[in-house]
């Protein structure tokens, strides 16, 4: 086992150095490597590692969660009909009549 320190932190109180070292880490992003870590009482939060010479670092990360998928399908943002669709169609049955 590693004698080295473990600390959790937010990612938010990260100094500018461990930010950069967190960006070195995981230059695509962490969305990949996050692990769920679940509390006592039924809360848990998403963290990803982040190791240095002399601590091992479990970085909180803010994550939002979707708690109702469907509830974004209601609210219109794609319409049934496509404005000018029939002009579309139209157009391309007389080309590939020529």
């Amino acid at each position: 086992m590693s004698d080295k320190k473990r600390l959790i932190v937010s990612s938010h109180n990260l100094s500018p150095e461990l930010q950069q070292e967190l960006h070195k880490q995981y230059p695509t992003g962490f969305a990949d490597h996050m692990i769920r870590i679940d509390k006592p009482g039924g809360d848990f939060f998403y963290a990803v590692l982040l190791e240095t010479a002399e601590v091992n670092y479990l970085v909180k990360v803010n994550v939002k969660i979707d708690d109702d998928p469907e509830e974004e399908e209601d609210k219109g943002y794609y319409d049934e009909e496509i404005k000018g669709a029939e002009e579309i169609a139209e157009d391309d049955t007389d080309e590939d009549d020529e």
